[in-house]
């Protein structure tokens, strides 16, 4: 296919077409998991299941690369699917749309996952990945924090019990310590401490896109070994 023409002077045929075969999951379309998908999508990557629950607001205008004006109040799984049939009209694309909790997290294990990518905000559904994924060997990487945060240059891909500078990352660590899980997690994560702000987190438009460049890259690199 000529649209991954360029990319296949860098990898090959034979390993575009490895990843034609390939299937990621990604858990929230927002401000990480929005440049995720959308780089996934663009790297040939076969069948993406999209899960978010949520609707666009204005107020994700500065970072999330599906909200325009014209796309408020829209689910945001309906214009990333019209988005990504866009990119690649032969690209299988599952949506869920639901806020991801303990009542139906099995859900998301119904399909074949090669990849799982946890972009959600709630603790709670992060610790339910986390579970679920080490009890079905499922590959994951899971999201930190990327807001109240100004340098991208911090963000790393790492394992969980390497992690500082980010409250997610500490009570994550507890858990998985709690639970007797020794299996390393994989996480994106900032270096950067987090700059402090009243009320309502602070975000931009190269944090959280750097944060999601870099997890889809990581998944790349590792989908072709």
């Amino acid at each position: 296919m000529l649209r991954f023409e360029r990319l296949e002077k860098l990898i090959t045929k034979e390993k575009t077409d490895l990843l034609h075969n390939k299937s990621v999951l990604v858990l929230g379309c927002g401000g990480v998991g929005g440049y995720v998908i959308e780089s996934l999508a663009r790297s040939g990557i076969g069948k993406l299941i999209i899960v978010d629950g949520d609707k666009i607001d204005k107020t994700n205008i500065n970072r999330q690369i599906i909200a325009l004006e014209s796309t408020i109040g829209r689910r945001k799984v309906d214009v990333f699917k019209e988005r990504l049939n866009d990119i690649n009209s032969k690209l299988e694309v599952i949506t869920i749309d639901k806020f991801i909790d303990e009542s139906n997290i099995n859900e998301l294990f119904n399909y074949e996952i090669d990849y799982f990518v946890d972009a959600c905000d709630t603790i709670s559904t992060k610790k339910l990945v986390i579970k679920n994924c080490i009890d079905k060997n499922i590959n994951l990487i899971s999201s930190m924090g990327t807001g109240n945060r100004m340098d991208p240059s911090m963000l790393e891909i790492t394992t969980l019990d390497k992690t500082n500078n980010d409250p997610i990352a500490r009570i994550l660590r507890r858990y998985v310590k709690d639970e007797h899980i020794n299996k390393k997690i994989r996480v994106l994560c900032s270096k950067e401490v987090p700059i402090k702000v009243k009320d309502t987190i602070g975000s931009n438009s190269f944090v959280p896109s750097s944060a999601g460049l870099l997890i889809s890259s990581y998944i790349i690199k590792d989908l072709m070994k």
